[in-house]
């Protein structure tokens, strides 16, 4: 049987979030520059969101830039944001053709300037899709989220727009970058690393985690199809007992 057809379609994950991490390590194994890589890692974007769309998963949110690759040597950065530009431009005809909404978070005004331009410009001409929400998360760290958070909420406290004893996890969604978006159900991070590298960490409280050896590049809609199988074969219990969740 097809990896496809072992998929059911009615216990999907609602919100798939991905780490496409590996297109240097890939580049390098072909003796190419890592602007390559990048340049490659693009299609199996392509792919794996349109694989998506054609499934029925409803959130896909990809960790496309985190604050910490700021750090990266200055003509690394700077070819990632062309990439960017270049693919925003490129692919807006195939969100299109597939009713899919943009989305970004992340701390966007550290982003070039063309870079925010092209970003708003796909999210609005989007803005009206409704089959599936792509979030790019770009210029991103979660715990920088979550800093902004406590100083949002301590500000609405100290001016009395919310009391102490309201705070809880909802209030916390709403002041996240994702509070339009539910929680992560199953989060892949592709190139064998097994961390989470400040992605997300309050919203994949609960997310099932899968780790390939994979990288990024060769990131294909079979091996989509692998992690969404083995994501379905879990029991997710949310703290309570295998009886209480039957």
């Amino acid at each position: 049987m097809a990896l496809k057809e072992q998929i059911d379609l009615m216990k999907l994950p609602e919100h798939l979030a991905i780490i496409m991490d590996g297109n240097g390590r890939w580049a390098k194994k072909q003796g190419l520059l890592r602007a390559i890589g990048h340049e490659s890692g693009t299609k199996s974007v392509k792919s794996n969101i349109e694989t998506c769309a054609k499934i029925g998963i409803k959130y896909l949110t990809l960790y496309a830039f985190s604050t910490e690759n700021w750090n990266r040597p200055l003509l690394e950065v700077e070819t990632l944001m062309r990439i960017l530009i270049k693919a925003l431009k490129k692919e807006l005809k195939t969100l299109q053709d597939n009713n899919i909404k943009l989305n970004a978070i992340g701390n966007l005004d550290k982003l070039p300037r063309t870079a925010q331009k092209e970003l708003l410009d796909v999210i609005d001409k989007t803005k009206n899709n409704t089959r599936m929400t792509l979030t790019l998360a770009l210029s991103y760290g979660s715990r920088e989220e979550l800093i902004n958070v406590v100083k949002s909420i301590s500000d609405k406290v100290k001016n009395n727009i919310i009391s102490i004893d309201s705070i809880d996890g909802s209030i916390i969604n709403e002041h996240l970058y994702t509070q339009n978006l539910p929680d992560v159900d199953l989060l892949i991070r592709t190139s064998g690393e097994h961390r989470i590298s400040n992605f997300l960490l309050w919203q994949i409280a609960y997310a099932e985690l899968y780790f390939t050896d994979i990288l990024w590049p060769d990131f294909k809609e079979q091996d989509l199809y692998e992690a969404i199988i083995s994501y379905q074969k879990r029991e997710r219990r949310f703290g309570k007992t295998s009886e209480q969740v039957k």
